[in-house]
């Protein structure tokens, strides 16, 4: 395999891992947990992992362990820092005994149905050390839900003498994780099941889990790219750039890199659902920002949508919920299937109700159409693929155009579009991701040797030097409620959304007047490895700010 001198470079990078791991462990076990909504039907669900404590882990006493095998797999979509995550596992495991083994499946989950694997030896490891990317062993969307996938995984488990799995994935995969746990301890198997926190996104986050890894790069990178765009629109001076981010059931990375780049306007879905915004609020918001520019002169700017914002529009989140729930089979609670677009169209429009298909005929034909047909592996509207970018840029055009003719004045006004997404998924690890996600797998090995299951790998205080970092491990059924997905109520891992009353919104809040009127600018320029630790090793705003550092 060809390798860049960068890559050369960073596999030397040795990750600085918290105190209480670089030695024996001991766990050190807090109070009983609940979950965090819906107890009595959460601990009806899970009665062998509900209830658990939250460890920590301090220094102990060596103690030798027989050789044991572990299985890993990669699960959803890529974050920055994932081969970290194994490489701390593997070190771990290979630490606790150097005769223990670490088996990848392929492809994500659907890997263990399948039985495909891969044995990671060391060799292979040190081509992937502080590397972007899940091509080692590849990731997959596979949902783990049915007892037959389960049997078809202790299948292998038990043929590779393997005695804990690790599932590196977000809040679906970790539900997954948590509903694998319980099965496999109801029928006493005997493997133990353990999580790591991964999403971009940053919605997977709790008064236990700080951050979720790949997050702090993937708004690095981001921000670089929007840093660029903001040097070429002060340059230009003739664009207005419209910037769709990653982020559908949160705008964690929007509000992170507007906090990093102080663009004239970013959208916050959360604020739009809280105010009750309606489409046409969010075009005169942003299209009186435009005017007011234009009066000083500056026919330019940038604008951030976290790519959700649709969903969070209260009368359009209404329309979705109940498509959702005409789009799915009672019976099997599947999609339903329909010969064409059309027919599925034309059920759509004969089943909802009539104010949710007044709001449908009042989108754009294209929106309309986009929100009736494709759907995600977990039955949520593919909000990606719908160009809001483009549909409020038109619909701003429109608004100004319309005040023109009023006799307002409202300069020139040219857009410019870009969607960031697959761009931050595979960075490079910032040297914050590759100490945070090796901390996390390391630990998990940690979590396996004292007979854990059902656990989250967690690690804490990351706005410290590494060497303070707090280990230990949360219950899963700790961060579980039920939802509505897909027609039915089912057991979840509740999603974070921006807190409109935390101390990063605040703080924008505060600024976005003067970011929205003048050219305040940041150009975060690309990360870095090596240097000042001011420069290479700071964390993201939101975290500086959560934790008032």
């Amino acid at each position: 395999m060809e390798i860049s001198a960068l890559q050369i470079a960073r596999a030397a990078y040795q990750p600085k891992l918290p105190k209480a791991l670089q030695g024996p462990v001991k766990a050190v076990e807090g109070e009983a947990t609940q979950s965090v909504g819906n107890q009595e039907e959460i601990k009806a669900l899970f009665p062998n992992t509900y209830g658990m404590p939250v460890i920590t882990f301090e220094a102990g006493e060596k103690t030798e362990l027989p050789a044991f095998n572990v299985g890993v797999i990669l699960s959803g979509g890529q974050a920055p820092g994932g081969h970290n995550v194994i490489s701390g596992l593997f070190d771990g495991v290979k630490s606790l005994n150097p005769e223990n083994k670490l088996y990848g499946f392929i492809l994500g989950p659907g890997g263990l149905v399948d039985h495909k694997y891969i044995e990671i030896t060391s060799e292979l490891m040190d081509q992937y050390r502080n590397t972007g990317g899940f091509d080692i062993i590849g990731s997959g969307r596979t949902k783990l839900e049915k007892e037959e996938q389960f049997e078809k995984g202790i299948e292998i488990l038990r043929e590779l003498g393997i005695k804990a799995l690790v599932i590196i994935g977000g809040d679906d995969s970790n539900t997954n994780a948590c509903v694998l746990a319980e099965y496999y301890a109801a029928k006493k198997y005997g493997v133990q099941v353990i999580g790591c926190p991964k999403t971009i996104d940053g919605d997977l986050k709790n008064e236990q889990i700080e951050t979720s890894f790949g997050f702090d790069t993937a708004c690095k990178t981001y921000s670089e790219l929007i840093g660029n765009i903001q040097r070429d629109c002060n340059s230009a001076r003739k664009y207005w750039h419209f910037i769709k981010l990653m982020g559908r059931s949160a705008s964690h990375i929007a509000l992170e890199c507007a906090l990093q780049t102080q663009p004239n306007i970013c959208l916050v879905s959360e604020e739009v659902e809280a105010k009750e915004m309606s489409l046409d609020d969010v075009v005169t918001y942003i299209a009186q920002a435009v005017a007011d520019r234009a009066a000083d002169g500056n026919n330019f700017g940038t604008v951030l949508i976290p790519e959700g914002l649709i969903e969070f529009i209260p009368a359009i989140k209404k329309l979705i919920a109940e498509l959702n729930e005409v789009l799915t089979d009672p019976a099997t609670g599947e999609s339903r299937e329909f010969a064409n677009a059309e027919e599925q169209i034309a059920f759509v429009k004969s089943s909802i109700a009539k104010e949710n298909l007044a709001v449908l005929e009042s989108l754009p034909a294209d929106v309309a159409r986009q929100l009736c047909l494709d759907r995600d592996p977990h039955g949520n509207v593919q909000v990606s693929l719908i160009e809001t970018e483009k549909l409020l840029s038109r619909m701003v055009a429109t608004k100004l155009n319309a005040w023109k003719a009023e006799g307002k004045f409202c300069g020139k006004f040219s857009a410019q579009h870009h969607f960031f997404g697959y761009e931050g998924r595979c960075a490079a690890p910032s040297n914050y991701d590759a100490d945070y996600c090796y901390s996390l797998g390391f630990n998990a090995s940690r979590l396996i040797s004292n007979g854990k299951t059902g656990y989250m790998s967690i690690i804490q205080n990351t706005t410290a030097p590494a060497e303070q970092w707090i280990a230990g491990g949360v219950p899963i059924t700790m961060m579980m409620n039920i939802e509505r997905r897909n027609g039915a109520n089912k057991p979840v891992i509740r999603k974070a959304l921006v807190e409109l009353d935390g101390a990063p919104f605040k703080f924008f809040a505060a600024h976005r007047e003067e970011w929205a009127k003048n050219t305040c600018y940041v150009y975060p320029g690309p990360i870095q490895y090596w240097g000042p630790t001011e420069v290479c090793d700071q964390t993201t705003k939101t975290l500086k700010l959560e934790q008032a550092k």
